[in-house]
């Protein structure tokens, strides 16, 4: 049976991590975790990942998204502008978040010992409502993430 994901948000069991804050917190992208990659830095990955959907199409869009001061901030910004986001968003985003996340455990001890830490065990965002880079609210989302 799938745990509930309003139960807690992060937790462990025989053969799973279910993160999304806590313990598991580093693995979390809105994390507090500078990441320095295409000659920027970036507050958190969120900062990142919204800003490369426009630093090509609309430079001033991707500014104020760096300069964000939460990645609910930055998020938010880039709701209120979709429509002058890359054309090709959807093919490169997987492609575009690895690379995030790759600076990130390379350039964060604590963030690399949390992954490290996982060891074999299978790695879930718990996020009730991102049913693509999480588990979503039924459990049953593609969890990119976590892949």
């Amino acid at each position: 049976m799938y745990p509930n994901p309003n139960d807690k948000l992060s937790y462990i069991t025989e053969d799973t991590v279910y993160f999304f804050s806590h313990a598991y917190d580093p693995l979390n992208n809105w994390s507090a975790h500078r990441v320095r990659l295409w000659g920027e830095l970036f507050s958190t990955v969120e900062h990142g990942f919204h800003f490369r959907k426009f630093s090509e199409t609309a430079p001033e869009i991707a500014a104020q998204i760096l300069e964000a001061p939460s990645p609910w901030a930055a998020m938010q910004i880039e709701r209120t502008h979709r429509e002058q986001r890359r054309k090709d968003w959807q093919a490169v985003k997987d492609d575009i978040m690895l690379e995030l996340i790759m600076a990130k455990v390379e350039q964060n001890d604590d963030v690399r010992d949390c992954l490290v830490g996982t060891a074999d065990l299978h790695i879930v965002e718990n996020s009730p409502w991102d049913s693509y880079w999480g588990c979503g609210k039924d459990g049953k989302g593609k969890n990119r993430m976590g892949k």
